[in-house]
């Protein structure tokens, strides 16, 4: 009887476990430019915010065999993409990913994303639990999800 009872608590607990990680962290605007082919990678952006201290430290979707966070170094005029393995998010500071900047590159898509459909895309987290977001699917040369709504 007992067993039963821890294990139901269990289970209540973890179903409920997702609404923790959208208090403590959270994400707006996320999308991705539809893309030609499906033999060239993707780019997803976002903003994101922690209400404590914690660190992205994956991120998949069942539309790319692999998701990599990529930040932007400059030397003089010349920008290169940067593989990162973590992105660090301090506490209440809203941290955005964006054309010509920090992004994410959706590689080995399993077929071209579409403008006007969506995708789940679901990012882990040093301390908070997995958040699963839905992704926007905007047009090739979209800046953004608020240029789409005007």
């Amino acid at each position: 009887m007992m067993r039963k009872l821890i294990a139901t608590v269990v289970a209540v607990w973890a179903a409920a476990s997702p609404a923790l990680a959208e208090e403590s962290v959270r994400v707006f605007d996320a999308w991705a430019r539809a893309t030609i082919l499906a033999s060239r990678p993707g780019a997803a952006y976002f903003t994101i915010e922690s209400k404590s201290d914690d660190t992205l430290i994956g991120v998949s979707t069942p539309v790319a065999a692999q998701v990599m966070i990529h930040a932007v170094e400059k030397d003089g005029d010349v920008s290169r993409m940067k593989h990162i393995e973590t992105l660090e998010l301090p506490a209440g500071e809203r941290i955005t990913l964006a054309p010509g900047g920090m992004h994410l590159m959706l590689m080995g898509l399993q077929d071209k994303l579409i403008e006007g459909t969506t995708f789940p895309m679901t990012l882990s987290f040093g301390t908070a639990v997995e958040l699963t977001v839905e992704v926007s699917v905007l047009g090739i040369a979209a800046e953004g999800p608020r240029e789409a709504a005007e």
